[in-house]
């Protein structure tokens, strides 16, 4: 019999156990709470076998100590900041231990086992364990300065960091464990019909033969196992998992963060976020779940009324929503479909299409999950905004926390903890793999959007005043003419050695009365030695040009030149008469054998800052790397 009443006694009489020997064994409070309540909904998968073991603990404590071990990796125990130092040189005596010896020791100190139990847990026979023990108490003793008797005592204090730890309720547990055993179900009918298929027949198995877990499961070549739809509603992703409204604080600490919904994202048009582009990266995903949050800020605003001797002030309350957040899982149903959608999800931010939105930086995460990168972007339409945006792969999940926010931008740091927490929510789960420790981040090349190497699209395209609509490209072509050159330099990427000349445009057609308007881009590739006198000749005549022509002013904005590397912009003022001069904005780049010159013609008040055009004269120099790479 499934009697939830027994499960349920059983879940709060022994969590708090479980629950200490996990932090004991691992010095990781997330990490053996995460452990705790999986093994749980693992048991509930397995009630009706496991609630009639005279020993269930011997069943669920295996489960969670596995469970929290593979979630502690690259977590250290001294990086919570809040432990007492009693505690925290206990914590740091036990990690001196063997893993083995750990074990024995916490299992002898805070469970009721016999030495011939532990023994038979930790794979030795008793003698051997004894001895294990010995060892165990001595070496601890000797690190933590005490008495051998006070090793117990001293065990028994490491309940004091886990009184804070708030537990999901018992029916959470059931139908997480619930949603489990129907998605296993529903792969095992698959995997029974394609050995149908392939066998002609039909091989009978016990009723009680479960899957483990879903990372166990290999779908047989050309079948396809389509998602169970649970009668209940329940979702696969146990809800749990995803971010609370606390851990928001993070994007945001003088925002009132509230979630705004909980959804497995099959309603409406599906987009949830900036810049995403389906509703799921992975159109053949198992399940999915996401929530959003609102971040708002509440001011005081003061408005006077009256004239005279009736003149008073008002005062009221103004809440303004200033932030928004989404985090989004998908459950692939195997790790290389997951990394095709972490791919797919990748690009929708690296090239992203939403009008007025440029991708600023690209870095690459290490030490989070299986794969993981983070991007920032900038909207600059009617609400300026930052959208930090983070993804994970862990096995078949893909996480993705975007936050856009009109106030002051997610940190750095922010973002990436951010998504550690979130791929740590979900670490231990069925179809997760690597955990999240202390991430490490570098800035990469932008991600190839699949132009023609060496071009710019649109999304790296920085704000431009008093404009109407987004940039436009036109189509790549042969650069039989270059617009991007000024009649100092006189440019021209047609001739001998020249070869992949490619030129391209960006104008804002919307945009009235903006003929002069427009930012091109001319690239091509040569040898080595060839590109660098390329690029000196274009500085000597722009240096030339401004000694020369009394009408004609040079401003240097940035120069960089080395073996394999050159970047020079300027800011030029070129007198057209007495009355009108033509400002322009030009850039010469070479990575190796590629080289790119742009340049920028405002048009009265529409223009970009300075800063922002030598930080494009720095994009092109990342797009070239592709163009060089194919030399």
């Amino acid at each position: 019999m499934r009697s939830p009443e027994t499960f349920d006694a059983y879940y709060v009489e022994t969590r708090a156990r479980l629950l200490h020997e996990a932090y004991a064994l691992t010095g990781d409070a997330p990490a053996a709470r995460a452990a705790v309540r999986d093994a749980f909904v693992v048991t509930w998968h397995h009630w009706r076998k496991v609630g009639v073991l005279d020993d269930r603990d011997g069943y669920i404590r295996p489960l969670a100590f596995r469970r929290a071990r593979r979630r502690h990796t690259a977590r250290i125990w001294h990086r919570d900041k809040s432990l007492a130092p009693e505690a925290r040189t206990t914590l740091d005596a036990l990690s001196k231990l063997t893993a083995r010896q750990r074990e024995v020791l916490v299992l002898n100190g805070l469970s009721a086992l016999s030495l011939t139990d532990i023994g038979r847990m930790v794979g030795l026979p008793r003698s051997d364990a004894e001895r294990e023990l010995q060892t165990a108490t001595s070496q601890f003793a000797l690190h933590r300065d005490v008495q051998t008797t006070e090793v117990r005592r001293l065990l028994d204090d490491l309940t004091e960091p886990l009184e804070s730890i708030r537990w999901p309720r018992a029916t959470v547990i059931r139908r997480s464990g619930a949603a489990r055993r129907r998605t296993h179900t529903v792969i095992g009918a698959g995997l029974a019909a394609a050995a149908l298929v392939a066998s002609g027949s039909l091989v009978a198995t016990g009723a009680d033969a479960e899957p483990t877990s879903l990372s166990q499961e290999k779908a047989t070549e050309g079948v396809t196992v389509h998602a169970p739809e649970p009668a209940t509603g329940e979702p696969i992703i146990d809800e749990a998992s995803l971010m609370s409204d606390p851990q928001l604080a993070r994007y945001g600490p003088g925002l009132d963060w509230a979630e705004t919904a909980t959804t497995d994202n099959l309603s409406g048009d599906g987009l949830l976020g900036p810049c995403q582009r389906e509703r799921f990266a992975d159109p053949r995903s198992v399940t999915a779940l996401a929530r959003t949050w609102d971040g708002t800020a509440t001011r005081q605003v003061t408005r006077t009324v009256g004239k005279g001797a009736q003149q008073r002030t008002r005062k009221r309350q103004v809440t303004d929503v200033e932030s928004t957040a989404v985090q989004m899982v998908e459950m692939s149903r195997n790790a290389d479909q997951a990394a095709r959608g972490f791919e797919t999800a990748s690009l929708w931010f690296a090239g992203c299409t939403d009008p007025r939105t440029q991708l600023l930086t690209t870095r690459t995460v290490k030490r989070v999950g299986d794969d993981a990168r983070v991007f920032r972007l900038r909207s600059w339409g009617r609400s300026p905004a930052t959208i930090s945006v983070g993804i994970a792969r862990s096995g078949s999940l893909v996480v993705t926390n975007v936050v856009r926010s009109e106030g002051r931008a997610v940190s750095d740091k922010a973002a990436l903890t951010g998504l550690s927490a979130a791929v740590n929510g979900l670490c231990g789960s069925d179809g997760a793999a690597t955990c999240a420790g202390r991430a490490r981040a570098r800035t990469t090349l932008p991600l190839d959007l699949g132009t023609p190497p060496g071009l710019l699209s649109a999304v790296d395209l920085p704000p431009v005043a008093a404009v109407r609509g987004p940039w436009v490209g036109t189509d790549p072509e042969r650069a039989r003419n270059n617009y991007a050159a000024t009649r100092c330099d006189r440019t021209t990427f047609q001739g001998k050695g020249i070869s992949r000349a490619l030129t391209r445009t960006f104008l804002f057609p919307e945009t009235p009365n903006a003929s002069q308007l427009g930012l091109t881009q001319t690239v091509g590739s040569m040898d080595q030695g060839a590109a660098r006198e390329f690029v000196e000749t274009v500085r000597t005549r722009i240096r030339q040009c401004g000694q020369a022509n009394l009408g004609t002013s040079v401003t240097p904005l940035a120069s960089v030149s080395s073996k394999g590397v050159d970047l020079s912009a300027w800011a030029l003022s070129i007198e057209l008469n007495d009355r009108q001069s033509f400002p322009f904005l030009m850039a010469i780049v070479r990575d190796g054998t590629a080289v790119s010159q742009l340049g920028f013609a405002p048009d009265r008040n529409m223009t970009m800052t300075r800063t922002d055009f030598v930080a494009l004269s720095r994009r092109v120099l990342a797009r070239l790397e592709t163009l060089r790479s194919r030399g």
